[in-house]
């Protein structure tokens, strides 16, 4: 029988991320199992941490005296040996801690705090009873105030106080109480002699229990009081008397209650082209062939019921099915497709949920009482098991990477899980990623198409307007002639338009006329962003906030105005514009809440509003019958980014967003408003023509050595005083160049494009190569040895196949 048990602490550092040999107490003996989280001490003081047991073994690799496991926290594995590994797998690969790729696996509520708290020591003081105040003990929060911090470090060296950890599981499960018959038919019916004729409640109560013990029923205290009447003031009294027990029974928090119960819909006759599609996938799965399908359809093609009709193939062998979407905008739509499809055999992984709902979504797939599941990037690591078929909609999305540790690439995660599972990926999209297609060209993806739309329905007109010159013939503010009219018509018509514009707030920035004095975030180089729903000035990277200025802070001047477009703004211009449109406004400020997304698409859904105006979010999964004009404010927007990527999102965006038109059996239209019509990326999105945005766009990027002619990393440094910063990304650079071939190109150092962010100063180098076999050994060894840097405030990132350079 294992003695020890192989721990990987909560201490996320280079020193310990390994596991470090603990002694099972023979009380614990054959109870603990790799996969649950135990309490242990670390290092040599009483710290205690929680941690992670990913082994056992008979005997310790450790000569000196194991410390024994204090608890397990866990009377189940909360993590199965292929996620342990995975976890493994993904530390090494993107160069992050092990602890910290094992948490990201886990929902919010499985992550332990350590609480720490201070009683009297063995040399206690009056100052020690001065601290306490009469207290046992007094718990030591971030808010304790620094004098009194400064005392208790004191107390604590001098023996004055004695340091405690205590562990503190998130993990809460929802209980609702229930009420359990305790006595006979006869019994209850023999207490309602005993009892007042006039005492109803109790009487109704008597009768109620001799009904329930008779019929086995044990309902619970809410249903009790919705339909009997009775309080739970007078069910704990009559539990007080022996008649009945309150029973706590678990219950799972539903993210969507909406849809329970609800008929579940039948496939959909397929087009020959979609049947072609559906066969060759389900080929794979049946094969148990670990095969990985680009699903290259144009928007409206019916992808999703491909996908539908795939997982259905899957769940009919007795496999299970997990299905990714990029942002949780997509995710109401979708869930009510694939839960309309399959009912409870759903569960829904995305952070739009609260915590307790992701905890015990989680539960229902850990528990296998859910077969399919549906969420964004975290849902890839579902504790699914025999899982059938892979699929990730809109695979090109940017959203699919993290953009902290661990920096992992959902289709890289969803590759490994598939090979270990013998199951076939489906990456769909109407725009493919270069590197995608590039694949598929190679004959390393196979390579699906759905050219047509289901209904035969020609893709929608798109219509170029050149704002130089619109603005000389009649535009107002961001709206030229030609898109007011569109609107104009639509609602003439009783029917709906989309207006995309790729920034919120209401304008870009706040700009001095006199002096040219732009209201700069004092903590990150960039400029403030108007907020006229809240009159404040904030920025979107720390959260700063402060009041719209009135007289410029530089000169004085009281020509201070606000520049550039905004959401907010272009709400506003239409409410003038065309004062009968109701508008809806849908970006990450009307979205906050739970909920948001869904709220807003189902009023836009229900016809309460005639134009649905948003950023990005909307650019993608929306289909609504009445749609029949999208607008694209500014299509300039991402363009001028510098980002060798920025050529193919604009295609992208154009085209995904063209596509929320014409859905139906109404005619679309789309109108594209730019300062630079005769861009390629425009004149492509236009055309609708992705082959030949492909090959100009891979041409573009075989000149410049980038992806996917080549791999890529960048390494991130930072630092809150510059000069230290630059002066240890110069450092790197040497060693890297030291360890690299000649064939490899370092671009940098160079300061980060927002070169400040937070009060940190960022610098940075990008490594493009095809062939390193040093790299990745230097990389690591990088990490090893700035560890000990970032005692002293430096913070080393390490990204492969970074999705963007600014």
């Amino acid at each position: 029988m294992s003695t020890v048990a192989k721990v990987i602490v909560d201490v996320p550092t280079m020193q310990t991320d390994r596991p470090f040999d603990y002694l099972i107490p023979s009380v614990l003996a054959g109870e603990i199992r790799p996969g649950m989280r135990v309490w242990v001490q670390f290092g040599s003081g009483k710290r205690q941490v929680s941690g992670m047991v990913v082994g056992l073994a008979e005997a310790p690799a450790f000569d000196g005296e194991l410390k024994p496991i204090l608890a397990v926290l866990d009377p189940e594995p909360v993590m199965d040996q292929e996620r342990l590994d995975l976890a493994h797998w993904l530390a090494q690969t993107t160069y992050a801690f092990w602890i910290t790729c094992i948490q990201t696996m886990l929902p919010t509520m499985l992550k332990v705090d350590t609480v720490r708290y201070v009683t009297a020591g063995p040399a206690a003081s009056d100052a020690t009873a001065a601290l306490l105040a009469g207290r046992d003990q007094l718990e030591l929060t971030p808010d304790l105030d620094p004098a009194t911090m400064a005392q208790i470090l004191t107390l604590l060296a001098h023996e004055g106080l004695t340091l405690h950890y205590q562990s503190k599981d998130r993990a809460k499960v929802k209980t609702v109480d229930h009420v359990v018959p305790l006595l006979t038919p006869e019994a209850y019916a023999e207490l309602q002699t005993t009892v007042r004729a006039n005492a109803a409640k109790q009487q109704l109560l008597l009768t109620s229990l001799a009904n329930w013990a008779t019929t086995k029923q044990t309902p619970s205290v809410k249903t009790i009081e919705t339909t009997v009447g009775l309080t739970r003031s007078q069910l704990t009294a009559a539990a007080g008397k022996g008649w009945l027990r309150l029973e706590p029974r678990e219950v799972y928090r539903n993210p969507y209650p909406q849809y329970t119960g609800e008929k579940l819909t039948t496939p959909l006759p397929l087009t020959t082209d979609q049947q072609a599609v559906v066969s060759q996938i389900n080929d794979a799965t049946g094969a148990k062939r670990a095969e990985t399908f680009l699903l290259e359809g144009v928007t409206g093609s019916g992808k999703t019921e491909v996908y539908l009709q795939a997982i259905a193939k899957a769940l009919a062998m007795g496999r299970t099915a997990l299905m990714l979407v990029p942002e949780i905008a997509l995710t109401p739509q979708m869930v009510q497709r694939v839960k309309g499809r399959f009912g409870n055999a759903v569960a829904v992984l995305h952070s739009g949920l609260s915590d307790g709902e992701k905890f015990d979504e989680w539960r229902r797939i850990a528990r296998g009482e859910a077969a399919v599941v549906v969420g964004a990037r975290s849902a890839a690591f579902a504790p699914l098991t025999n899982i059938g078929l892979f699929i990730i909609d809109e695979e090109h999305e940017s959203s699919y990477k993290q953009d902290d540790a661990p920096r992992y690439h959902t289709r890289d995660v969803i590759r490994h899980r598939a090979a270990l599972h013998h199951a076939p990926v489906v990456l769909g999209s109407a725009t493919p990623s270069l590197e995608s297609r590039a694949r598929a060209e190679k004959g390393v993806y196979t390579l699906l198409r759905l050219p047509n739309r289901i209904n035969h329905q020609a893709l929608p007109t798109v219509s170029l307007i050149d704002m130089r010159e619109a603005y000389q013939n009649g535009a107002q503010g961001d709206f030229s002639k030609e898109l007011l009219t569109a609107l104009q018509l639509r609602l003439d018509r009783h029917e709906q338009s989309v207006l995309l514009l790729n920034r919120r707030g209401y304008s870009s920035f706040v700009m001095c006329r006199e002096c040219g004095y732009v209201v700069q975030c004092p903590n990150c180089d960039i400029s403030l962003t108007l907020h006229m729903d809240t009159h404040t000035l904030k920025c979107h990277y720390c959260g700063h906030e402060e009041a719209i200025p009135h007289v410029c802070p530089n000169c004085g001047s009281n020509k201070i105005r606000y520049y550039g477009t905004g959401t907010q703004k272009v709400e506003s211009a239409l409410h003038e514009l065309l004062p009968a449109a109701r508008v809806l406004r849908m970006d990450v400020d009307t979205t906050r809440k739970k909920g948001g997304h869904e709220k807003i698409l189902r009023a836009f859904g229900n016809h309460e509003a005639d134009i649905l105006l948003g950023t990005q979010m909307i650019a993608k999964g929306l289909d609504y019958p009445d749609v029949t004009l999208v607008g694209v404010i500014n299509a300039d927007t991402s363009l001028g980014l510098p980002d060798f990527r920025a050529s193919e999102r604009t295609f992208q965006l154009l085209t995904q967003v063209s596509g929320r038109a014409g859905r139906a059996d109404k005619p679309g239209e789309v109108i594209v408003q730019s300062f630079n019509p005769d861009h390629y990326a425009i004149r492509y999105a236009q055309k609708q023509d992705y082959e030949g945005f492909f090959r100009q766009e891979m041409a573009i990027r075989h000149r410049g050595d980038y992806p996917p002619y080549f791999f890529t990393v960048k390494v991130t440094v930072s630092h809150q005083d510059e000069q230290q910063a630059a002066k240890a990304i110069y450092s790197l650079a040497n060693e890297l160049k030291q360890a690299l071939s000649d064939q490899a190109l370092v671009l940098g150092p160079t300061p980060g494009a927002i070169a400040r962010l937070k009060n940190r100063y960022y610098y940075q180098i990008v490594i493009k190569y095809k062939n390193e076999p040093q790299l990745g050994p230097t990389l690591a060894r990088i990490l090893d040895e700035t560890q000990q840097s970032t005692r002293r405030g430096f913070q080393i990132g390490i990204d492969r196949e970074p999705v963007n350079f600014i």
